[in-house]
């Protein structure tokens, strides 16, 4: 769905007022926490989406990475998960195994379990999971602290949509298909241990909105705006090529549509900040000095920008 369809639905959703729910959907955030008791929160989380790869182990490891990466934002830890499978009906039935088996494997190396789940018929394959986690009331992470003065630290490198799409097209090379596919694979678990005694003021994860689309969000939430310099995003090898060649999924036209007029100044790689993620990385907002810890800590982070009071937009790149 568009970020613009969904962003008009919400905001006509009603809000239940519930003093046991420290993070509902009014901030657009990652997960959704709930107190259970002064020192136990529930943080809950659900993302499926279509094939990316072709491989139907990886997509279903790839699948389980994804919807663990909102726990992880949240700075919770992943507990319990429940599939959710489209299927069409007694088709590629080895398949359909090899993706759960991938999916299950996924969840265990993130120390989750899988407690079962729900499928239904349809011609269109999807998969993903809703995952539980549990995170102590004063250690959740939003999207709704940044600061000014922060910097903005990311832990993985942008282009997977585009990557996708030259796959779909018979463009993109092979090498590039595995680095891509090795960056989804890869768990925010670590990402997110780093952040353990550190002062991070603010998290979420790149995902179907894009950088700029999540950056949109932290930035609205936290009555700020976000300066991205984007000579210092790092890109998946390939991507800006593959960009420039006219790759060029309809998730990010979807993106750039919605977020381009909150967005001020220009960049030669801007396609690519729209670009939609699967198994992104995280954007956390920071100090400096914590940021320097950080990325001692969390090898693949580097910084992309800073936060400033709001200005007239809340997005700048350059």
């Amino acid at each position: 769905m568009s970020p613009k369809v969904l962003d008009q639905v919400l905001a006509r959703i009603p809000r239940v007022k519930n003093n046991r729910i420290l993070v509902g959907f009014d901030t657009a955030d990652d997960a959704g926490v709930y107190r259970l008791s002064p020192t136990l929160a529930l943080v809950q989380t659900v993302d499926f989406f279509t094939p990316i790869v072709d491989d139907p182990f990886t997509y279903g490891a790839i699948a389980a990475a994804n919807s663990l990466s909102d726990i992880y934002a949240m700075g919770a830890k992943p507990l319990t998960a429940l599939s959710i499978l489209a299927w069409p009906a007694d088709q590629y039935l080895e398949d359909l195994e090899v993706i759960l088996k991938g999916g299950a494997e996924k969840i265990h190396e993130a120390g989750c379990v899988v407690l079962g789940g729900h499928s239904v018929n349809d011609p269109e394959i999807k998969f993903g999971y809703a995952v539980t986690g549990t995170v102590r009331p004063d250690k959740v992470k939003t999207n709704s602290a940044a600061r000014p003065g922060d910097v903005l630290v990311l832990t993985k490198k942008i282009g997977t949509g585009v990557i996708a799409t030259a796959l779909k097209r018979g463009l993109a090379s092979a090498a590039h298909v595995e680095e891509a596919t090795q960056s989804m694979l890869a768990l925010n678990r670590g990402a997110a241990e780093a952040m353990t005694r550190l002062d991070v003021h603010s998290v979420t994860d790149i995902t179907g909105f894009g950088l700029l689309g999540h950056a949109r969000e932290m930035a609205l939430a936290s009555k700020v705006t976000l300066e991205i310099d984007s000579s210092r995003v790092r890109f998946l090898s390939g991507a800006v090529e593959y960009a420039r060649a006219g790759a060029i999924p309809d998730g990010l036209k979807n993106n750039r549509e919605f977020i381009a007029s909150c967005v001020a100044g220009s960049s030669s790689v801007e396609d690519l900040l729209y670009d939609p993620q699967t198994s992104g990385g995280l954007l956390l907002s920071m100090p400096e000095a914590s940021a320097a810890r950080y990325m001692r800590k969390c090898a693949t982070a580097f910084v992309i920008g800073r936060v400033t009071e709001r200005q007239e937009k809340p997005l700048r790149i350059k």
